[in-house]
């Protein structure tokens, strides 16, 4: 399996107001919803005006981030369900969509599976990494239920069929109704617990540079040493840049069978950042048949601030492994 780390960035303004409030969709695979302290407020108890977005995040990238549009390259995401209600199971429909207006039907397997989703929520405290199915038409869907209302953002990471193409991921910003309650993004952590299971991070992401990332997991004290593969490894890592959401899309280093890769504890990813700024890292793993996902929040390039909270807590995981989508 490769190595290669396939980066892009949307950077999308939410359509609707928080007065009305949002809802998301939520999947079938790995699952991350952290607890997080309420976003500050002003002094009439609505939020606090936020900074720009662009703000730390220093530019090291070389051309123009991909993934800002919800088109590209002739191809474009007509995401069919762009709102749905917080804490609902409802069913996410979309088509990826060719230059003459038709129906993607064909697709390259990459990791295992035609097209892989992603959807995070705008605060980076909820996290769902899905697989939906697809009808002959051309239609995928996969059914979401999301815990919290507000913005969140659907990436849709495929290669089209056909020699020469090109892998794309294209975005769109999914809405879930209900109460709105902003939340702070999750502090600095190096050590995450998902399910009994303890995840230490060692190493560093780098603005422009490739550098590893080294993954611990044990339970209960004792080193696993008998991952078993996930999408053709024994890791997959997704790291989101926070204000603009851009994406990187890594797999670990090595791949099972290969002669030399262990199945644990450790798995190794190398990984290059687009730019300076606070990252969410997500890595999905399967033990005992089962998929878990440990997060972490880490800095590229400038030194946190002194003021920065204590590494957080470990992050809380929901359920919603396996109804049959992504494993």
């Amino acid at each position: 399996m490769r190595t290669g780390l396939r980066i892009t960035a949307f950077a999308a303004a939410l359509a609707a107001t928080f007065g009305t409030a949002y809802g998301v969709g939520m999947g079938v695979d790995p699952v991350v919803e952290e607890s997080a302290p309420p976003a500050p407020h002003d002094e009439h108890g609505g939020p606090a005006p936020r900074e720009p977005e662009g703000d730390g995040h220093e530019g090291h990238e070389s051309t123009p981030p991909g993934g800002l549009q919800v088109s590209e390259k002739g191809y474009t995401l007509d995401l069919a369900t762009p709102r749905v209600s917080a804490g609902e199971r409802e069913e996410l429909r979309f088509t990826v969509r060719d230059a003459s207006g038709g129906a993607v039907t064909a697709y390259q397997r990459e990791h295992d599976k035609e097209l892989h989703l992603i959807v995070a929520s705008r605060d980076l405290v909820t996290y769902r990494h899905l697989h939906p199915t697809r009808a002959a038409d051309g239609t995928w869907s996969t059914p979401v239920d999301l815990p919290r209302a507000g913005g969140y953002r659907v990436f849709a990471d495929f290669t089209p069929a056909g020699k020469g193409a090109e892998n794309l991921t294209l975005g769109a910003d999914l809405a879930a109704s209900g109460r709105y309650e902003p939340a702070r993004m999750p502090a600095v952590n190096s050590t995450a617990s998902t399910d009994g299971y303890q995840v230490e991070l060692a190493g560093s992401l780098r603005p422009g540079k490739a550098s590893e990332l080294k993954f611990e997991v044990s339970r209960d004290g004792e080193p696993v040493n008998d991952l078993q593969p996930y999408l053709g490894a024994y890791g997959h890592l997704v790291a989101l840049r926070s204000g603009d959401l851009a994406y990187l899309h890594v797999h670990s280093n090595g791949e099972p069978g290969d002669g030399t890769t262990k199945p644990g504890p450790g798995i190794s990813f190398t990984a290059t950042a687009p730019s300076d700024g606070t990252y969410r890292l997500f890595l999905d793993f399967r033990h005992r048949g089962e998929v878990h996902t440990a997060a972490f929040t880490v800095r590229a390039g400038a030194a946190p601030d002194a003021s920065e909270p204590a590494p957080s807590s470990p992050a809380e995981h929901g359920d919603g492994h396996g109804d049959g989508h992504g494993h």
